[in-house]
C-alpha cells in the first residue's frame, strides 16, 4: 500500500509518500516540500493572513495531486503549532479542506509530544528502558518521557526556535541584551514543565528529535545525514554550551557555514540552541543522543498499526485521522 503523509509544520509542509506492508517498516517512495514558514504570515493579531492561507492552500493542492499523480491510496494530513495557535487557525482549515478537499487535523501540543515519544520508542526498542525525549519545533518545545510504547508525561510549551528568534533577537548578529532577554524567558518558561516531567522518574536514555537537534548534534561533531540513519549520533551538554557562546557571536551567514545548519535554519538555530541547553541544565543531563524519527513517522507507524489490526490493506477513511491521532 502506498500511504502520503502532508505535514503542515511552523517552517516547512511536507508531503511524504512511502510504500508500507504489514510488519515492516515504512519505506520512503517520494517527496514533496516547500519552505512555507506559516509564522510569517501572522499578523499584529496573530491571525495567518489571507496570503499565508492562500499560499498554504495552493500547496496542499499541489500534494493532494502529486499523491494521487503517484498511486497513493491514503492521505494523512496533519498541522501542529503554527495552525493551532493562529487565531484563526479553525477558519484557515476550513478554508483548505472547503477549496482542496483535503482535512487538515490539526494536533495538540500535548498530542504531539507523545506521538513523537511513541516514534522515538519504536526506534530504540524496549531495550532503551526510561526514554526522555525532547523535540524543538519552529513554534513549540515538546517533552514527554515514559517506559512503555506510549509516555507516562507529555508536555508542550510555546519555546520553538522560529517563534523565539522573532521575539527577541531583532538584529543579524544578536546583541548582549537580547541573548540575556531570551536566555531569561526560556528559564522561567522551561522550569516550570521540566519539574513537572521529573516527576515520572530518572530516565536511562535522553533524546533528541526535530532538525533542530539533528543540526545541533552535527554543530557538536556528530556524523553528518550522509553517514546513513543508523549511525549513532550524541552530543555533549559541555560542547552545545561551547557552540551556543561561539553562535551568539555570529552573523546569520556565519552560522549558515556551520556544518548541518541550512541557510533556511541559520537565523533560528542560535535560540535552538539555548532551548537545548538550558533544558540539559535544568534536567541535569550532560549527554543525549539524536535519532531520526520524530512526530511524522510517528503518525505513520500509528497508522501501520491500524491497517495491520485490522488483518487488511484496504483504504481507510480519511474521516478516521482525527481519532487516532487523539488516542
Amino acid at each position: 500500500m502506498r500511504l502520503s503523509v502532508l505535514d503542515v509544520g511552523s517552517n516547512t509542509v511536507h508531503l511524504l509518500l512511502l510504500d508500507v506492508q504489514p510488519g515492516s517498516r515504512p519505506e520512503p517512495y517520494a517527496s514533496h516540500k516547500m519552505p512555507l514558514q506559516l509564522v510569517q504570515y501572522l499578523d499584529q493579531d496573530g491571525n495567518i493572513s489571507d496570503a499565508g492561507r492562500d499560499a498554504l492552500t495552493k500547496f496542499v493542492i499541489e500534494a493532494r495531486d502529486f499523491a494521487a499523480e503517484h498511486d497513493a491510496e491514503d492521505l494523512l494530513a496533519f498541522a501542529t503549532s503554527a495552525i493551532r495557535e493562529a487565531g484563526n487557525g479553525a477558519e484557515v482549515l476550513d478554508f483548505v479542506k472547503s477549496t482542496s478537499g483535503v482535512n487538515l487535523t490539526e494536533i495538540s501540543g500535548d498530542q504531539e509530544a507523545a506521538i513523537t515519544y511513541f516514534a522515538v520508542r519504536r526506534w530504540q526498542g524496549w531495550g532503551a528502558g526510561t526514554i526522555l525525549d525532547l523535540d524543538i519545533g519552529g513554534g513549540s518545545f515538546e517533552m514527554a518521557i515514559g517506559d512503555d510504547a506510549l509516555p507516562d508525561v507529555a508536555v508542550s510549551t510555546p519555546l520553538g526556535a522560529g517563534r523565539l528568534t522573532r521575539q527577541f533577537i531583532h538584529h543579524d548578529q544578536a546583541k548582549p541584551k537580547e541573548i540575556k532577554a531570551l536566555r531569561k524567558h526560556v528559564k522561567e518558561t522551561l522550569k516550570p514543565a521540566v519539574d513537572t516531567v521529573k516527576k515520572a522518574g530518572s530516565p536511562n536514555m535522553v533524546v533528541g528529535t526535530s532538525k533542530t537537534f539533528r543540526s545541533l548534534a552535527r554543530i557538536c561533531g556528530a556524523a553528518p545525514y550522509a553517514a546513513g540513519p543508523y549511525v549513532k549520533r550524541e552530543f555533549h551538554l559541555e560542547d552545545l554550551r561551547l557552540w551556543t557562546r561561539r553562535m551568539e557571536a555570529m552573523t546569520t551567514k556565519e552560522r549558515a557555514d556551520l556544518p548541518g545548519v541550512s541557510s533556511k535554519r541559520a537565523a533560528q538555530i542560535l535560540a535552538g540552541g539555548i532551548v537545548a541547553e538550558t533544558a540539559m541544565d535544568l534536567y541535569g543531563i550532560t549527554i543525549m543522543r539524536s535519532v531520526p524519527w520524530a512526530l511524522r513517522e510517528g503518525l505513520i507507524l500509528r497508522r501501520m498499526d491500524r491497517l495491520n489490526s485490522q488483518d487488511s490493506m484496504a483504504t481507510v477513511d480519511p474521516k478516521t485521522l482525527t481519532s487516532i491521532a487523539k488516542e
